[in-house]
């Protein structure tokens, strides 16, 4: 006889009907599970939209995003936990990018979490100068934590690891085809723009590849040569000249290019004493100036660091034993800084005591009353601590100036009363308002050097003076015009990293300067000591060597082995910490 069908089986319609019922259940059960974890995804799509800059780098925020929540699902086959803990970790990016960017000028980068707390030394210094932050954080990751675990627990949501795994893959495609769209990151990304979320992001790249490296400067496998010894004391024949060095903000010959039309007149003002014009080639555009002091004080080029040369100052706080003001404090020189920032800015403060600077006189020490306060005041400032210095010591002193009058934006007359040339006719106004700067700028050094010759009659001194990179009126003549000048990317070579150095001595013999076409910037402070008559390390005089056999260039040196092993010695004499 023909079996019936099951549902004609008794109790067949009952079962049916309490499962069905069970599923409605479940399904009116999840559904605010569901709408919960929509709700996350749009939330944070919002926030992307509004915050992340350039529709690129939105979509890539996004899908970076979307590639965590699909990882999170694949491990948990949930769907509404993992997209919680990653809206509650990107709201802790956001508040810490904040709270950084806050002090210190920077967003929230990958490393940080290595630097800060892989090491004792960084986290104590967190705990002093940011205990109830840290406190905060470490209540919040607890309260991440407990909620996390209780929500894997809670969550409703299923979805099978087959499908997260293929939503991981698409969005995966998806933030690498936006992050080829939106091109090379500039330099200046952690400093000007607030892009927390993406920043942080990106960061990741490069903080896994100097982790894989060991160390945050590339450098030779082994060192070509004995280790680099460092003197513990410096034994002079005579007393050595006061040392000026003067950062020119955003100076560059505007006589580099031809079309520019202005006031040969300006063409003195960088010319050393021995009446020639030596070209710079500093690594940076438009701003970061602080790449340049780095490169400067510390004999390194930034670009060695790769994607972190960014944050060269923060992260080498306490890391570089053979600065320049390190040299000159062993040679007995008192090291005084004027900055025309607060020192907090980027972290340059501790940076700078940490290579040598026993003062700072920054925007709040010297009651500047703005940021770009013209030559004259930062010179006074200058000249008034060097009186008082010799009248209780008779050691030198190695003043370092930054000026900022020549500092953007050009859209107001700096010293409107000033009547001083500009540009030709036709000059666009922003040139013609940088080219008067630059006339400002030559009329404060010309009294600065009167000034000291008057009020030092016995006193002996060598200034070095340099443009620490191109202004953004330069883009146009660059082949950038329009462009943002962090969103410039050009080869080290380009014609927009030139400016200049200019050294002179009063009452004191110049030495002969480099006969090379272009010094790239981190020889200058070598030169410096140099030509101050100071004892070299063995450090300072393997990059005269360098500086000979690559013919003024670092970086791009055809004989990189060689740059690469004065690295490799500078790290193993202790001269560098690279980790």
């Amino acid at each position: 006889m023909p079996q019936k069908p099951a549902y004609y089986a008794p109790g067949y319609a009952v079962s049916a009907v309490k499962g069905s019922a069970g599923w409605l259940a479940r399904s009116v059960a999840t559904q605010p599970a569901w709408w919960a974890a929509v709700a996350l995804v749009l939330g944070l799509g919002f926030y992307f939209i509004r915050h992340e800059g350039w529709p690129s780098n939105v979509v890539f925020t996004m899908a970076v995003t979307a590639v965590l929540i699909a990882i999170g699902a694949f491990l948990s086959r949930r769907v509404l936990f993992p997209t919680a803990l990653v809206t509650a970790i990107v709201v802790v990016v956001i508040i810490a990018a904040t709270i950084k960017y806050r002090y210190i000028g920077m967003v929230l980068h990958a490393y940080d979490i290595a630097f800060y707390l892989l090491s004792p030394d960084t986290l104590w210094y967190l705990w002093i100068d940011f205990r109830w932050e840290l406190i905060a954080l470490m209540a919040v990751s607890a309260a991440i934590g407990t909620m996390s675990v209780l929500l894997y627990r809670a969550d409703p949501t299923r979805v099978t690891r087959r499908t997260s795994a293929i939503a991981a893959l698409v969005f995966l495609v998806a933030a690498f085809g936006a992050d080829r769209v939106r091109g090379e990151r500039p330099h200046t990304l952690f400093y000007w723009d607030a892009l927390f979320v993406s920043s942080f992001y990106s960061s990741w790249a490069e903080t896994a590849v100097t982790l894989w490296r060991g160390q945050l400067i590339e450098a030779g496998h082994a060192a070509a040569g004995k280790p680099l010894v460092q003197p513990a004391s410096c034994e002079l024949s005579d007393r050595p000249p006061h040392i000026i060095l003067i950062h020119q903000e955003s100076v560059v010959p505007p006589g580099i290019f031809p079309s520019i039309s202005y006031d040969k007149g300006l063409d003195p003002f960088f010319l050393s004493g021995d009446g020639k014009r030596h070209l710079l080639r500093t690594e940076t555009f438009g701003g970061a100036s602080w790449l340049t002091e780095f490169s400067v004080l510390a004999g390194v080029s930034t670009y060695s660091f790769g994607g972190m040369r960014t944050f060269v100052q923060s992260m080498m706080q306490g890391k570089v034993h053979d600065s320049v003001p390190q040299t000159l404090q062993r040679c007995g020189y008192e090291n005084v800084m004027f900055y025309p920032v607060p020192k907090q800015f980027v972290s340059s403060g501790k940076f700078y005591r940490s290579i040598g600077f026993g003062e700072i006189n920054d925007f709040k020490a010297q009651k500047a009353k703005r940021y770009n306060e013209r030559d004259r005041f930062y010179y006074a400032n200058m000249m008034e601590r060097l009186e008082q210095h010799l009248k209780g010591s008779n050691t030198p002193m190695f003043s370092f100036i930054l000026t900022s009058a020549t500092h953007l934006p050009y859209t107001k007359a700096h010293s409107p009363d000033e009547k001083v040339p500009g540009g030709g006719p036709g000059t666009d106004p922003q040139m013609n308002e940088y080219l008067r700067r630059l006339w400002l700028a030559r009329t404060d050094f010309d009294w600065f050097r009167t000034q000291l010759k008057m009020r030092f009659p016995d006193e002996r001194f060598l200034i070095v003076q340099y443009g620490d990179h191109q202004p953004i009126v330069t883009r146009p003549l660059i082949g950038h015009a329009g462009e943002k000048s962090h969103d410039i990317v050009m080869s080290p070579q380009s014609k927009g990293f030139l400016t200049y150095y200019a050294a002179e001595g009063i009452n004191f013999p110049l030495k002969p300067l480099p006969d090379v076409e272009v010094l790239d910037v981190p020889y200058l402070g070598t030169l410096m000591l140099k030509l101050a008559g100071v004892p070299l390390s063995q450090a300072n005089l393997e990059r005269l060597r360098l500086m000979e056999i690559c013919e003024g260039r670092y970086y791009t040196c055809p004989r990189s082995g060689e740059i690469l092993a004065f690295h490799r010695r500078l790290i193993d004499s202790g001269l560098l910490v690279a980790r």
